[in-house]
């Protein structure tokens, strides 16, 4: 199959929808193979891992920085445990994308040090991930955006400040493509965190294209930021959540990734374009004047012999007023259409 070319979408193409690979691999490399062969299958125009090793990210410490979290999804295990079991063994990474390439799945990733940023660039990725704790890394930012390859950034953990200031890095250091996700970094997300109106406020607010990445239940989140005006959709995928993993419980099956992938396309179809034009079938479905009694030669239109009725045949009601008055120029029956010609 034919590897779909990325480019930043722009508010004409379609929706580019990511299923994001994550910890869902299980440290199984036939998992990994499988669970993008059903993104494949799902509808995704990609696929995105993760490069990083705990190393990466934390320190193999047990302090008060470093140590068991104390409640939500992860509670009991420390940072560095669980980026061990999430991190995806970077020799699987150029075989995946082989395999993805070969699906028709644009692959990238998102590197979390500068190590990986290079080692990336030797597998030939062709776009970035900024993900959303890294959004203030400038020089890990600044490093990816020497590549000169499109950049998506995720701005989960941003305020305006903060996007600003890795646009401006972006935008300094090699120019490159970009877009900007609204994203609720909780795991799973609530709908009511969602607030999925600030993306038409993105869209004007930094001048560039807007897309979604969703931690919630299901696929409404998507749907609506679609319509209002997302071009891009991350949403992490598993096979199934009974196989557990760090990231399972927020990660959507293979069936309703698949419905989320026609509720984003349905979505696109419904919003269309601009449009205020009437078609000539619909003009006849419309109103218009007709003769509503028997009219002699000479005998004046009036409110009893003429109507606005359906179908739209005649003369525009808006020309009511003028036709009051006049006279017929020849005998009508009921029924007849009014045309100018018939006014004398």
């Amino acid at each position: 199959m034919k590897r779909k070319e990325f480019k930043i979408p722009t508010q004409t193409d379609p929706v580019f929808i990511i299923a994001e690979l994550s910890a869902n691999h299980n440290n199984n490399f036939d998992l990994a193979v499988k669970t993008i062969e059903a993104m494949a299958e799902s509808g995704a125009d990609a696929v995105k891992i993760q490069t990083y090793t705990a190393d990466s990210l934390t320190l193999d410490v047990d302090n008060e920085f470093f140590g068991p979290r104390k409640d939500g999804l992860w509670k009991g295990k420390r940072p560095f445990e669980i980026f061990q079991e999430g991190s995806l063994p970077y020799e699987w990474q150029p075989k995946l994308k082989t395999i993805a390439e070969n699906l028709g799945l644009v692959f990238f990733s998102s590197p979390f040090d500068l190590e990986g940023v290079e080692f990336l660039e030797r597998v030939g990725v062709e776009l970035y991930k900024v993900a959303s704790p890294e959004i203030n890394d400038v020089p890990l930012i600044r490093k990816i955006s020497k590549t000169g390859k499109p950049m998506i950034l995720s701005t989960g953990m941003a305020d305006e400040e903060d996007i600003r200031l890795a646009i401006e890095t972006i935008q300094n250091t090699g120019k490159n493509e970009f877009a900007i996700l609204k994203c609720t970094s909780q795991y799973p997300a609530k709908f009511s965190d969602a607030n999925l109106k600030t993306i038409p406020d993105m869209i004007e607010r930094f001048q560039c294209t807007v897309g979604v990445s969703d931690h919630s239940e299901g696929y409404l989140v998507p749907t609506v930021a679609v319509s209002l005006g997302a071009k891009i959709v991350e949403k992490h995928f598993i096979l199934d959540r009974s196989l557990g993993g760090i990231d399972s419980a927020f990660s959507m099956e293979q069936k309703d990734f698949a419905i989320m992938v026609k509720s984003v396309r349905d979505a696109e179809q419904a919003l269309g374009h601009v449009e205020y034009k009437v078609s000539s079938e619909d003009k006849l479905r419309r109103r218009s004047l007709f003769v509503v009694n028997d009219i002699e030669a000479g005998e004046l239109f009036t409110e009893k012999n003429i109507r606005s009725i359906r179908p739209g045949h005649g003369l525009e009601p808006s020309l009511y007023d003028k036709v009051i008055g006049k006279k017929a120029n020849t005998k009508l029956q009921k029924g007849t259409p009014l045309s100018l010609d018939l006014l004398n």
